[in-house]
Parts: structure tokens; sequence; C-alpha cells
């Protein structure tokens, strides 16, 4: 490179001492930001701006670094299950009556040992495969022989583990061993190497590279103190476009939720709200589903283990269902013919319908002249494609009054899809439990065709009597929201209303529903 035609290059001082450490065969981002007490995004601004000077070639390589699991850092802390099953044995001598899983818990709970159920069961498979142990009718038996070569096979895990921390190389079969256990994660990181180019050695070798006090904000104190004096001023190119910025803003599906709230409202109806735990007894009972119903099996319904059952005071409600499900009561019905079990209808569930939110309503509220909605969660065990998923918003709704009819609620389904721009309108008859007569609405996807998103009908006397409700008619609609809004946002899966994708939301448009700006 001719001599004429290099000059000095002025950079920050912390520019310099990056360059010094890769001059001295420093090449790693991170070991250079280490030593600089800095983390490496502290100085990705001064690599770039490097760089683009000429000075730095800079290579990203991918690598998987294997990273201990909190299960993981807390067995090198308290020791592998195994290990402390095994300490805990070699304690309590020959065992030649045997000991139950059960009670070797509650001997490391004497014994101040830290040993849960689940961690003497996961302890119990490697102890047998070890050969310390071996099972008989439910009682382990110990093989005290093999204890200390166990225990030392232990500690060689354990010292992996040690390595895995520190981030050393280990064996991949042992990685393989620790992934399978949990005890790890294999994490993709992407390592940086620095090297000074062609240029940066030649003006190197004539000190042609220095380190200066270089100003990228002048502010008061500077000029106040004159410290721009001796400084050099970082130029500006004005032509580089400034950077994308994505302010905060809501997600697109709970805006809709919202504008559609908005809409319900303007039409005369109130918001109704009640429990996602719920009782058997508000989700079908009071519904008129007979306890024998399909839907109320596990496949179609998440139960709660714990606590498994709730509580209701009213016995008079309990009473009226209880006969208008084993005879009909005096609601001109016959009931479903068996026995009703009280203990039944207070199992807890998640909800699987915001119908019970309407039951609850009409129970407190009694006859008169009202409409209500619910907007809210529903949840049913469900495998998780386009169309389905376990979890999704249900939008219910009743409209209650002496003179309500079957009319009323074909009119209603026109009416708000006409509000919402769903398009042409399809009503088929249908049947459910709890009305009479009932109907399906059909809208039509642009790509995943006819969907079902209007179910609705009149309530039965069967489940309007028990709940005092004795002059008033009540029409009733639980409409599937997800897939009108899947419609409405153009998208042809479930999946995206719920997704955290931060491209997908920042690409996606404000709903607008025209009705809201007419």
């Amino acid at each position: 490179m001719s001599e004429t035609l290099l000059q000095t290059i002025k950079v920050s001082i912390r520019q310099k001492e990056i360059i010094d450490s890769v001059n001295k065969g420093i090449d790693d981002l991170d070991k250079i930001a280490s030593n600089l007490k800095l983390d490496r995004e502290d100085i990705m601004r001064d690599i770039e701006e490097l760089r683009e000077k000429g000075l730095l070639e800079v290579k990203r390589l991918e690598k998987k670094v294997a990273a201990l699991t909190k299960e993981g850092a807390e067995y090198l802390n308290i020791g592998l299950p195994e290990k402390r099953a095994a300490i805990l044995l070699s304690k309590l001598g020959e065992l030649k009556e045997g000991i139950t899983l059960e009670e070797l818990v509650n001997e490391a709970k004497k014994k101040g040992i830290t040993l849960s159920t689940n961690e003497a069961s996961i302890a119990l498979q490697y102890l047998v495969k070890g050969n310390v142990v071996k099972v008989k009718d439910g009682k382990l038996y110990l093989n005290k022989g093999k204890i200390n070569e166990f225990l030392r096979k232990c500690e060689s895990l354990e010292q992996l583990l040690r390595k895995v921390r520190e981030k050393e190389d280990i064996n991949p079969t042992i990685l393989a061993l620790f992934k399978r256990r949990k005890l790890i994660d294999i994490r993709p990181v992407t390592k940086i190497k620095l090297s000074l180019s062609e240029k940066a050695r030649e003006l190197l070798s004539r000190n042609l590279i220095q380190g200066a006090n270089v100003i990228t904000l002048l502010t008061p104190g500077i000029l106040e103190k004159r410290a721009w004096v001796k400084a050099e001023f970082k130029e500006y190119n004005i032509e580089v476009p400034p950077p994308i910025l994505y302010p905060g803003k809501k997600h697109p599906y709970l805006d809709l939720l919202d504008q559609i709230r908005e809409i319900l409202i303007s039409m005369g109806f109130e918001e109704m709200r009640g429990p996602k735990v719920e009782l058997e007894l508000w989700n079908f009972d009071a519904l008129f589903q007979a306890q024998d119903h399909p839907a109320r099996e596990i496949h179609d319904t998440y139960f709660l283990k714990d606590p498994r059952y709730g509580s209701f005071e009213d016995r008079n409600l309990l009473k009226r269902i209880a006969m208008t499900h084993e005879n009909g009561w005096v609601t001109g019905s016959k009931g479903w013919g068996y026995k009703w079990d009280p203990k039944r209808a207070l199992r807890l569930i998640l909800r699987t319908q915001t119908t019970a939110v309407s039951a609850r309503t009409l129970y407190s509220k009694g006859d008169g002249e009202y409409r209500c909605f619910s907007l809210d969660r529903v949840f049913r065990p469900e495998n998780l494609d386009a169309k389905h998923s376990m979890e999704f918003y249900q939008l219910e709704g009743i409209i209650v009054g002496e003179k309500v009819n079957f009319r009323h609620l074909i009119g209603f389904f026109y009416e708000i899809a006409r509000r919402l721009g769903l398009g042409t309108v399809k009503i088929k008859p249908a049947y459910f439990p709890f009305t009479e007569p009932s109907v399906e609405g059909f809208i039509k996807h642009e790509k995943l065709g006819w969907i079902e998103v209007f179910p609705g009908g009149m309530f039965r006397p069967e489940m309007l009597l028990p709940l005092g409700i004795k002059r008033s008619k009540v029409a009733a609609w639980g409409i599937g929201i997800d897939r009108i809004a899947m419609s409405i946002l153009g998208i042809d899966d479930i999946r995206l209303l719920f997704t955290q994708d931060l491209q997908f939301l920042r690409d996606s448009k404000k709903p607008v529903l025209l009705n809201l700006i007419r």
C-alpha cells in the first residue's frame, strides 16, 4: 500500500483497546469484552464502526452450547437423587425386611436428607440399573457391596455437570444422557471472531491508528469545560436511514374483542362475568344436560384434581334441578328418567361454555326485560390444529323478555353479522340439550369455506323454571368468536390469534369494524 495514501485514523479510546487486543491475538469478542469489564452488547457498536472503517473483519460462528437447567443446577448443589438415595440406604443398614419407596422418603426426612417422592422414583431406576437394590413385592432390598462403586460413579457424573457449568467441552454421549434426564439444555450460541484487516495491520505498523476522546453527543458540560477543544467529533452520515421503530400496540385479537364489546353495548347489551373454574351444576345440570351426557366425560371436559368439589348453599335450587332431571317436575317434560346425583353436580371443572355465565345471570336476575353478553375464555380438550384449540373465546348472550321469540334470535344473528361485516349468513336447524328450537348459523371464510359460528336457540322450560324464570322467554346464543376473528383478521390458523410472534404482530394491521366509525 502506498505510503502517500495512508493517513492517521483516529478512533475512540475503547475502539483502540479493541484493536490492540485483536493485534495481540485475542480474537474472541466475549474474551475482549470480559477484559474490558463490559458485556459483549456494550461493544457491538464499536465493532461495527471498526468494520465499516475497514479495520476489522468479523466472522460469526454458530455453535451449540450446553447449559444447566434449573433441575441440573439444583442437583449439582444438593447431589443427584440416586446419590442421595444411596447415601441414605448405606445409613439404614442391611434392610433384611426390605423397605418401600414411601418408607424411604420418610427415612430421608428423619435423617435430614432432601429426597422427594418424585426424586426417590427417579433414583430407584438408577439404583436398580446399578445393581445397588433389588425390588421384590414392592420393597427394596440392598446390595451393600455395590454402594461405594455406585457413589463413585455419581461423583463422576456430578464432576461432568460441573464442567457443563464451567462451559468446558464434554463427551457427546454424556451430554445426550444429561439431556435425556433434563439436566441440561442445548442452546445455539453465536460466537464472534475478530481479525485485523490488511489495512489495519499496515496502519498499526506505521503507528497511524490513534486513540482519541471522541464526542458523540455535545452537552452543556462539555461546552462549559471546553472539553471539545482537544476532542474529536464523530462524523455522521445523514444519508443513512434511521432504524425502524416498533411502538407498542394492542394485540390485534384483543383489540378486536374490545371492539365487539363496544358493538354489543351499543345494541343495548350489558356484559356479564363468571368464574373460569366452575361447578358442573352451572356448566351442565342447570342447563338440563344429563349427568351421563358424553360432553361430561374426561375427553370433553377438564376436571380439577385438587380440590375436586365445590359447594352450593341453595338447597331449593338443587331440589328443583334434581326433580326436573328425574321426572320433569312442573315443566311438562318427562325429564331424563334417572336418579340425579348432587355430588356429581358439585364437581369442579374448567368451564366448557359461557352458557354457565348465562345460567348464573338468569338465576340472579330472574324475570324481567334485559339483554346480557359474556365474552370470555372457555376450555375443552381438543387437538390443537388450524381450526381447533383447547382454550378459546366464546361470545355468549341472552335476550330476556315476556314477548321474546325465535324470530328475535334470527334477527340478532343477521344484525350482528352485518355489524361485524361477515357477509352472507346461512341458518340450519340444530339440536342442543338446553334450547328448543335450536339453530346453527354459518359464515363463509375465504380459505376455510363455510364455518359454524352462530349456535343458539330458545332456552327450554326445563332450564328456565328451576332457575326461577316463570314468565319470561329467553333467546340465547353462544358464538365461536375465534372463528369470526379469523374471518375479520384474514387468517386461516386459529393459533395465530394467540401467537407471540413479534414479526407477525408487527405486520398485523389494526382491525377496524366499519360499524364503529360510521
